[in-house]
Order: C-alpha cells, then structure tokens, then sequence
C-alpha cells in the first residue's frame, strides 16, 4: 500500500465516521426499524460497538475495558456466528443508549483510532475474528464499510439521503477482502459450505479498484475451508469475471440488495467461462448479512 493510499483511507474512514455521526440528528423516530433485527438507536449503538472494538485492536494496551470474555467471543467468531459477537458487544461492552450520545461516542472512538494509526505502516498485521489476521489498512476499510453500510440502513429508516462513495467502498475489497484472505483468514469460513470438488476463480474488476481474482480450490485436502480461499492476479481463463460498481457489490454481499436487483441495474455485470459458478463461489465465500 502507497503512503497516498494510507491517506486516502484513513480520509475515508474519517469522511465515513463524521458523516455517520451528522446523519443520527435528522433520523425522525430512533426506535424505527433499520436492519432485520435491529432498530436505528440499536444500530448507531452496534456501529459504536464496533468502532470501540476496533479502538482495542490497534491500541491493545489501552485501558479499554475489553477482558477475556470478549477475547474469547473475537477467536471463536466465523462468518455465520458474527451476529453472536454483535449481540455480546451490545449488551455487555456498550452501556449508552440514546442518539446524542451514541453520536458523540462514535466520534470520540473514531479520532482515537485515527490518532493510534498515524504514523504506523498500514500492512502491519493485527488480529481479527476466527484467528484470522488483516493489515491495519484492511482493518480501517472494514470499519468504513460497516460505517457506510448502517448509514444506508438508517438514511432508508428515515427516509433520508445517503451516499455511499465509489471509492471509499472499493477499499473493503480492495484492502479488507484481499488483505483478510492473504494474511489468513483462520477460522472465519469454517462455518460456510465446503465447496465443490473442483477450482473456481472468480476476477473482480471495477473502475475504482485494482483487477484481482479470488480462488476457492475444492481439490486437494485442506483443514476444512482453511487455506482454500486465495488471492492471485487475473488470467484470461478465469472462470468468472464480475464488473463491480463498488457500492453496489458491497450491498448485495451484505444482503441489502439482491444480486438480481444489482445485475438489472447494470452495476454488476457478470461474464466469463463458467459465470453459473459465481453462486457456487459464493456459498462459500460470504460476508454476514446482519
């Protein structure tokens, strides 16, 4: 990663967070439904969960309140059991309800994350869910996502507008996805379907991100999903080319918008050899959808 790109995405992170915050005020009604199962208070006050767990990772020494209860939920945690860490962090670790202060915690976490970062080497390893491991620049692109995702879901739940960047959503793939995958992803898939016995690579190419492709290898013996999942430069036979508006891709892999809805709007064009795989590939390899 460039010293640019670190600026760009501590620059997102920053634009994500205050944007999040400013948008609270102008929800009309805090208790109006916002995702699935939570309401927009729940999920400002799940958005500060997260900063705030974020803030121990790269500040592991701070007196955080964080203990070995929580250390324990972080190892065990997998793709399908995120929401079990998402209801700890809510009814143990965050105690403020109520959007003004909601608000103003948010703010306080993201400044001491971005005070904490500047300066450091933004592929420095730190640890994530399931044992897994990502680049401090991949931790930040994940918690910008996360920022700009619920602030869809609260700008729908009152109606108000939001706008989530090309760019700055380009960076979940392009920093998240790639550096989770590359610096292992522990125990994050064992949880999702075991895939075919045969290899599937999936190239992803949009204007805002570098061409990469991800490929789940059902050959071979592997510790379950472990190791299957890896990042390679594109080839001409890729199974699956997806072109990607970033935005789009990320609310459809968070299920926010189905895949048919992203594909009619021309902003998730799929091709290739063997496009039918992309479901497969996609069994497999998913995001939580909560």
């Amino acid at each position: 990663m460039s010293d640019g790109q670190w600026a760009e995405t501590r620059d997102a992170l920053r634009r994500a967070g205050d944007r999040f915050a400013d948008l609270l005020p102008a929800v009309p009604d805090p208790a109006a439904r916002a995702t699935r199962s939570w309401s927009v208070e729940q999920t400002a006050a799940h958005m500060v969960s997260l900063a705030w767990a974020c803030e121990t990772i790269v500040e592991p020494g701070s007196d955080s309140g964080r203990d070995a209860r929580l250390d324990t939920q972080l190892r065990k945690t997998q793709v399908d059991t995120v929401r079990d860490l998402n209801d700890l962090l809510l009814r143990q670790y965050i105690v403020e309800r109520g959007l003004p202060p909601l608000q103003d915690r948010l703010r306080e976490h993201v400044r001491s994350i971005l005070r904490a970062t500047d300066g450091r080497d933004p592929t420095e390893a730190v640890d994530w869910l399931g044992g897994s491991r990502l680049p401090l620049g991949g931790l930040l692109a994940h918690l910008t996502n996360e920022l700009l995702i619920h602030g869809w879901d609260i700008a729908r739940a009152g109606s108000l507008r939001w706008e989530i960047p090309a760019r700055d959503a380009g960076l979940f793939i392009e920093l998240f996805l790639v550096g989770v995958t590359s610096y292992g992803y522990g125990a994050l898939l064992d949880s999702t379907a075991p895939p075919p016995r045969r290899r599937i690579a999936v190239q992803f190419r949009s204007r805002h991100t570098r061409p990469l492709t991800i490929v789940l290898d059902g050959t071979g013996r592997y510790d379950g999903n472990r190791g299957r999942v890896t990042v390679a430069e594109p080839e001409r036979g890729d199974d699956v080319r997806l072109w990607f508006d970033p935005p789009t891709l990320n609310l459809v892999l968070f299920g926010r918008m189905s895949r048919l809805r992203g594909a009619l709007t021309g902003r998730l064009v799929v091709r290739g050899r063997r496009p039918w795989l992309l479901p497969v590939f996609l069994r497999t390899v998913h995001m939580p959808d909560n």
